[in-house]
């Protein structure tokens, strides 16, 4: 047989870039343990915080809750009013402003369809939480 020896260095090689390849695809995470991880690393409600009118991203974490990302580590958690459905399914959510900052019960999230009053403001220990997520050996969070 001579070609048993290339057949398996070949397949050898596409287990080896198969495994490769799948290493750096994300896993998708229940949407429950994804917010449950944001809540344990929230902070006490706050009335407000600075906004300089952009974000660097944002994650809807259900029907009513969502992170939002204003810089590389720092996030707040929003829990805004209802109706407020497609937060999972939007492409773009906004955020009014009242004076260069974010009021909870006074500011909205918005998307393209309705308009959420911010109900709750939440500041999360972004920092830590990627801290502990890296030692733990977990990748880390979308943001």
């Amino acid at each position: 047989m001579p070609y048993a020896k290339p057949a398996r260095a070949v397949i050898a090689v596409a287990l080896g870039v198969l495994a490769a390849c799948s290493a750096g695809i994300p896993v998708r995470q229940d949407p429950e343990e994804v917010r449950t991880r944001y809540e344990s690393y929230a902070g006490a409600p706050i009335d407000h915080f600075t906004w300089l009118g952009r974000y660097d991203g944002w994650e809807a974490l259900g029907r009513e809750d969502l992170v939002l990302f204003t810089s590389v580590n720092n996030a707040y958690l929003l829990k805004v009013s209802p109706p407020c459905h497609d937060l999972r399914t939007a492409e773009r959510v906004g955020l009014t402003s009242t004076g260069g900052s974010v009021y909870a019960r006074l500011d909205s999230v918005t998307t393209r369809t309705w308009r959420c009053r911010i109900l709750q403001i939440r500041r999360v220990d972004y920092r830590r939480m990627k801290a502990d997520l890296r030692r733990a050996g977990a990748p880390a969070p979308a943001g």
